[in-house]
């Protein structure tokens, strides 16, 4: 009971924050609803009502509730850190694999702490993908076919481009958390999800490749130099050898993909969990290779070499390099004279280069001390067939070669090039990204990822010009050209060199080639299983999907599909090139994009790596492009194009996606750029195009009312220049923005309309459209011209608001200089899927520019309107040679290169009809009452809180000079427009401020007491007296004179369009200017009317005033 009291009085006394009741979070024995210590409730607090007890447990324990309201949306930085310390990042395909197989362990495992290193993680992942099959079947005879020099010289630029790509995806992926999918991951969210999806896909397809190279390196050493026995295909004849061979890498490659495709299915995490077997049976053989040549040094290994001449000989059929040999006293032929002779007595009809010639014996590997190098330093390049031969070894030649291909010399089996042989080796430095892929293994990963990738592509660039130097040192240069080992007994070139044994190379290569061949197939359905879940290539979703542990079963398939075709091909040196390809476009992208980060200087570049520079990236990305078209243009060019292709899809039929990437930010700088150069002077008349503001009206659903505005906007553009699409919200810009801007935008895209959404949000339509007009556009690129559709609804409204908007909006064109264009029955304009066939009829009446001639000429650019032809009508009168002006016409329109007829129209001048005065005056007495309408209830309450200023005002200057009125509400009238103070009283009744969108005016009373000045008394008194005067003369009024000539021609015009253009398919004719005098807009409303009468589609054309077409070029 005494710690339940002291407990209240705590509460009663501690302010809040300072004691443990109010200041401690829940749970903890405080809070207001809170459970003591000892498990006993608490009281409720006194000062907290009732009504507010069912947020107690909401706001229980929040020491920051001045950012209670925003909890939801800016979490407060301790539940910030808490998530990032949990966030977990798995890479693909190798642990969440594993733990979904055992759903205990995904259960007990929910969040990983990756304890992975540099060493474990980075560097021997990438060693075992860079250091392969090339290393061991195709250095030797690169080097002996290039020279030492210009091997070396491929190494290193092969060694400096992966270097330098490393530089730049060490910056990369130290600017943030790189999750799995490695370098697709990077590129695409660096460059966007065109470029990310094109070149990942590249990426993809070299991996695939890469499947293929191992897979028939694999059967190379199988068929070549463990089991050449297990030959399905035989050849029966030499030339015919090399077919065989081709078809039964073919039937093993196939057999061989199948099945690592099924141990990649069935269990993953075997092959992940024998990558370091695989591993080390590389690194032991390389370690058997450099003990070899040290035991060179002091023992030369037993390889002779049998020439005939200076020609290297396949020595599988003869074990001795003798003609004839004497047993005893008789002297007898070799197995050698046998294959060159018809016979193997000593008479028989022998080669002639074999009967030339003696053989010799050499040592196929001399030793590192000597001097072999001296011969193997420079190139021996060929065509196909080309024999293997030592220079400086003595030699005849014979007149018939012919029969050569059937003897049994060493050839060249391709032609051979500086530029074959770079696209041979570079997929021996691919790999780096390996480093890069395990990510989310790594204790560490943006220090790891630089540091272990780097130092394993420099420990690899120094095996591979180690090698390239000791090969050329050791190996004699007739072995080293010796592609398969035919004059060392098919023995492994390498493998000769080798320590204790040739076969610790053999098996060694053999085994890695197989891992790196299941290592391809487990991480190529991965990555593309990453890119067609981003949704970025439609076509590629059905790969996004697995087995029930996420095991990619549909990508394999196709993995494996494309494997086969790498396959087919059957010949590792020329699926080499194509892989390089792919790889090289890969590491391409990977400097661009951190060459455009760093160049942007974008606020979120800042990675971790520091060694890094543009000039680097610039430079790794220029040697790849080079290396791309040294080694094979063809497969460059057919790559680029795959790409491309790809790209243009992504951007076309891709889903929209916003990563932040750079290529973004470079559209930004170069818009920014070009903005700044772009003067906000008028552009020179050559340059000159319409640039066009399109005014929308939204209906109440907030939904387009005239789409096929849009569709005419598309037409005329074409897609050139640019195109704002605005309209205006009443109310305020909180509400019903974001709305109206997602109609606008589906409107658009459903018409197909490229150009931007502008929605203003003001009090009244009128102060809206203003506003476009004034503010729409940036810098020099800013609308020239206003399109918008007419206002049908402007005799049918009780009020005047569609009548003085668009006038208003006529005249505010017109004082800032652009065009207008206003469209009339604009829901009949054709959509863009329509095609017409007829006329476009154009009406130049005065000129104002030239636009009205050049809006055709845009138009026929679009298949809409292609087919029409133009014709000009223009209007002669009494005093003008007609005849004249139709050639000037047409000698003008020929000058400014546009094809149209000319028609020029005689207007005579005539008595004005009964009709037209009729329609005249029934326009005035229609216009007269609508200045006598009743005002609105806005409108009274303006009067009457303008006159209670005014009367406030004359109090507070003592000036009592008038008496009080009564003013009767009934009488008031709306206020003439010649008056200057009633025009700016009276204002249009939906103009509301937003100060009357929130407070509702009180009851109006029938009568008002105001005092009155003097003036403001004449000033009433002349107006209800000028008002009874209308209502009693309204019928005996005269029609003004003026407007019966405007009506004349109004009527007389529309005559003359109808009777020549009412079958065209368009018109267009010059739009009058509204009256100067704001008095007789209504009848301004009605001339344009009467005009455009009967006329099925018109575009009035108003323009700026600026010439806007040219006859010089």
């Amino acid at each position: 009971a005494s710690g339940q009291t002291q407990d209240t009085l705590e509460r009663l006394c501690l302010p809040a924050g300072l004691g443990t009741p109010w200041g401690s979070p829940r749970g903890t024995g405080g809070g207001v609803r809170g459970e003591r210590k000892d498990g006993i409730p608490r009281e409720s607090s006194p000062f907290i009502s009732n009504a507010d007890t069912e947020q107690d447990s909401y706001y229980d324990g929040k020491n920051m509730a001045l950012f209670e309201e925003e909890m939801d949306s800016n979490p407060m930085v301790s539940s910030l850190l808490n998530k990032l310390a949990n966030y977990t990042n798995l890479t693909q395909g190798v642990v969440e694999h594993e733990e979904a197989e055992n759903e205990e362990g995904a259960k007990r495992k929910t969040v990983k702490n990756p304890q992975m290193g540099t060493f474990i993680g980075v560097y021997l992942p990438c060693m075992q993908n860079i250091l392969g099959v090339i290393l061991f079947l195709r250095l030797t005879w690169i080097v002996g076919t290039a020279g030492v020099l210009e091997t070396f010289a491929i190494v290193f630029m092969c060694c400096s481009c992966t270097m330098l790509t490393a530089i730049s995806m060490s910056a990369i992926a130290t600017n943030g958390v790189v999750p799995a999918g490695g370098s697709y991951y990077m590129i695409s969210r660096s460059l966007g999800p065109e470029f990310g999806g094109a070149v990942g896909l590249c990426f993809y397809l070299g991996t695939t490749f890469a499947g293929s190279m191992y897979i028939l390196g694999t059967i190379e050493i199988f068929l070549t130099y463990i089991v050449p026995n297990a030959a399905i295909f035989a050849a029966e004849k030499k030339e015919d050898a090399a077919e065989a061979m081709l078809n039964n890498m073919r039937i093993y490659g196939t057999c061989c993909l199948l099945f690592m495709a099924l141990v990649v299915f069935v269990g993953v995490k075997y092959v992940n969990k024998l990558a370091l077997v695989f591993l080390s049976c590389v690194v032991l053989s390389i370690l058997a290779t450099y003990a070899g040549v040290i035991k060179t040094v002091i023992e030369p290994p037993d390889f002779p070499v049998c020439l005939l001449g200076n020609r290297s000989l396949e020595n599988h059929d003869f074990d001795k390099c003798l003609k004839t040999e004497v047993f005893g006293n008789a002297t007898v032929s070799t197995e050698l004279w046998k294959l060159f002779c018809d016979s193997p007595f000593l008479n028989a009809s022998c080669d002639e280069y074999f009967a030339s010639n003696n053989v010799s014996e050499i040592q196929g590997i001399p030793g590192l001390l000597s001097g072999v190098i001296s011969d193997n330093l420079w190139s021996n390049y060929g065509p196909t067939g080309m024999l293997v031969e030592k220079k400086g070894q003595p030699s005849l030649p014979a007149q018939d070669a012919s029969r050569d291909g059937y003897l049994p010399y060493v050839f060249n089996d391709i032609a051979t090039s500086f530029m074959l042989l770079v696209g041979i080796y570079f997929p021996s430095v691919t790999g780096i990204m390996a480093g890069s892929n395990r990510s989310g293994d790594l204790r560490d990963a943006q220090r790891s990822i630089p540091t272990g990738t780097i130092l394993a592509i420099a420990t690899t660039s120094f095996i591979y010009m180690s090698c390239v130097v000791l090969f050329g040192a050791c190996i004699e240069g007739v072995v080293l050209r010796d592609k398969f080992g035919d004059s060392v007994k098919r023995n492994l070139v390498i493998g000769t060199l080798a320590w204790p044994s040739p076969w610790v190379i053999v098996i060694g290569s053999f085994f890695s080639c197989c891992g790196a061949g299941l290592q391809s197939l487990t991480g190529a359905p991965r990555l593309l299983q990453a890119i067609a879940r981003d949704g970025i290539v439609p076509f590629l979703q059905v790969f996004g999907h697995g087995k029930a542990n996420g095991e990619p079963t549909w990508a394999l398939l196709l993995t494996a599909g494309i494997c086969e075709i790498g396959i087919l091909i059957a010949s590792l040196d020329a699926v080499a090139p194509i892989l390089s390809m792919f790889f090289l476009m890969c590491y391409l992208f990977v400097n661009l994009a951190c060459a455009v980060q760093t160049l942007l200087r974008t606020p979120n570049w800042r990675p971790r790596f520091k060694f890094y520079h543009w000039t680097l990236s610039f430079l790794g990305m220029s040697l790849c492009l080079s290396l791309m078209f040294i080694s094979s243009w063809y497969y460059a060019l057919v790559a680029m194009l795959i790409a491309g292709c790809i790209y243009k899809y992504i951007e076309y039929r891709g889903a929209e996606k916003e990563w932040g990437d750079g290529i973004r930010g470079l559209s930004l700088n170069a818009a920014r750029y070009a903005l700044i150069r772009l003067e906000e002077a008028p552009p020179h008349t050559k340059n000159w195009r319409p640039q066009l503001l399109v005014l929308l009206n939204l209906d109440a659903e907030l939904g387009v009312k005239h789409r096929r505005l849009l569709s005419f906007t598309t037409q005329l553009k074409a897609g050139k220049g640019l195109t704002i699409i605005g309209s205006v919200l009443e109310g305020t810009y909180m509400s019903k923005a974001a709305e109206a801007k997602r109609s606008e935008q589906s409107a658009m895209l459903a018409e197909k309309t490229k150009g931007f959404c502008h929605v203003v949000a003001s009090s009244n339509l009128r102060d809206g459209f203003s506003h476009l007009i004034q503010t729409a556009g940036l810098g020099g690129m800013k609308h020239n011209s206003v399109l918008m559709a007419w206002p049908t609804s402007w005799k049918h409204t009780q009020d005047s608001v569609s009548r003085r908007n668009f006038i208003e909006t006529v005249r505010e064109t017109t004082a800032a200089h652009q065009a207008l264009l206003v469209a009339k029955n604009v829901d009949g304009f054709p959509g863009n899927q329509e095609r017409l066939e007829g006329t476009i009829d154009v009406w130049w009446i005065v000129h104002d520019g030239g636009l009205l001639m050049l809006l055709p000429f845009l138009l026929r650019q679009h298949k809409v309107w292609r087919k029409c032809k133009m014709r000009l009508f223009t209007v002669a009168q009494l005093d003008d040679n007609s005849i004249q002006m139709k050639k000037d016409l047409q000698m003008f329109l020929y000058q400014l290169r546009l094809d149209a007829e000319v028609e020029v129209v005689e207007m005579h001048e005539r008595d004005i009809s009964a009709f037209t005065y009729e329609k005249t005056l029934v326009m005035e007495q229609r216009s007269q009452m609508l200045k006598q309408m009743q005002l609105s209830r806005t409108e009274r309450e303006r009067e009457i809180q303008s006159i209670a200023d005014e009367s406030r005002s004359s109090i507070k200057r003592k000036n009592r000079l008038g008496n009080e009125l009564q003013l009767p509400l009934d009488h008031t009238r709306q206020g003439e427009v010649a008056e200057p103070a009633s025009a700016q009283l009276i204002h249009d009744r939906n103009t509301k401020s937003h100060a009357t969108l929130n407070d509702k005016a009180g009851p109006v009373p029938d009568r008002v007491h105001m005092t009155w000045t003097k003036e403001k008394l004449i000033g009433e008194r002349n107006r209800q007296r000028e008002a009874n005067v209308g209502v009693r003369d309204l019928f005996n009024m005269k029609p003004n004179q003026s407007n019966v000539r405007r009506m004349h021609t109004a009527v007389e015009l529309n005559k003359a369009i109808g009777s020549k253009s009412r079958g065209a398919q368009l018109v267009l004719l010059n739009m009058p200017g509204p009256p100067k005098n704001k008095g007789g807009d209504e009848n301004y409303m009605e001339f344009l009317e009467v005009l455009m009468e009967g006329l099925p589609r018109v575009l009035l054309v108003r323009g700026s005033g600026r010439e806007v077409i040219t006859i010089y070029s």
